[in-house]
């Protein structure tokens, strides 16, 4: 048998506590449970990689939930897995950039609440109504289809922005409302334009 490796962890700093704990709080808000939560939080703020007993010895968990807490947190793509020369454990640690943590967690957010509802939706507005309750309700769906199917495409196409560019995006704060009412307003502009040009030949006639 070989020989058990003794886990040396350092205690947590109240720092490290205080957020550990408050994001194990909020985990269940986002869909995880406070276990995977404190897990996350745990290798999101520690300096090294971590392996599943150095976890468990820090948050005081069972090695057996430790396990399931890391599964969880690789089917979110939210941690990977690496090894070390001449160690046979597994080590894990979080994606390096903030921003790949933030289009993991709504992927998979999406994935999971998002997509299962644009499917149900798509079968339903397929139907043909028997009757004009159901005429009214599937016109509501369809609304309700069109809103998520259109925020769907945002979040592609957010998807494929650079780090960089994400963050600029959302520095701009209101200068993008601006921009979007400067837009509305040169078409109105246009419209009313049109529409007097219109009226005038149509009294030349």
């Amino acid at each position: 048998m070989s020989p058990v490796t003794p886990v040396n962890v350092a205690p947590l700093t109240p720092l490290a506590q205080r957020f550990i704990l408050h994001f194990g709080e909020m985990g269940s808000r986002w869909g995880i449970n406070r276990t995977v939560g404190q897990i996350y939080a745990l290798l999101y703020v520690s300096a090294k990689p971590l392996n599943a007993d150095e976890i468990a010895e820090s948050l005081s968990f069972s090695r057996s939930n430790v396990s399931m807490g890391l599964k969880e947190l690789q089917s979110w793509r939210l941690v990977k897995l690496l090894h070390k020369p001449n160690d046979r454990r597994e080590y894990f640690e979080p994606p390096k950039d903030i921003w790949d943590i933030f289009k993991a967690l709504l992927e998979e957010r999406r994935r999971r609440e998002v997509e299962p509802t644009l499917s149900m939706l798509r079968d339903a507005l397929l139907e043909t109504p028997s009757n004009e309750t159901d005429v009214i309700a599937q016109e509501r769906m369809r609304e309700m289809y069109n809103l998520i199917e259109l925020s769907s495409s945002w979040f592609d196409d957010v998807q494929r922005l650079s780090p960089e560019t994400l963050a600029s995006l959302m520095k701009m704060g209101s200068t993008v409302k601006k921009l979007i009412d400067v837009g509305e307003t040169v078409r109105d502009t246009f419209r009313f334009g049109r529409n007097v040009e219109d009226t005038a030949t149509d009294k030349d006639k």
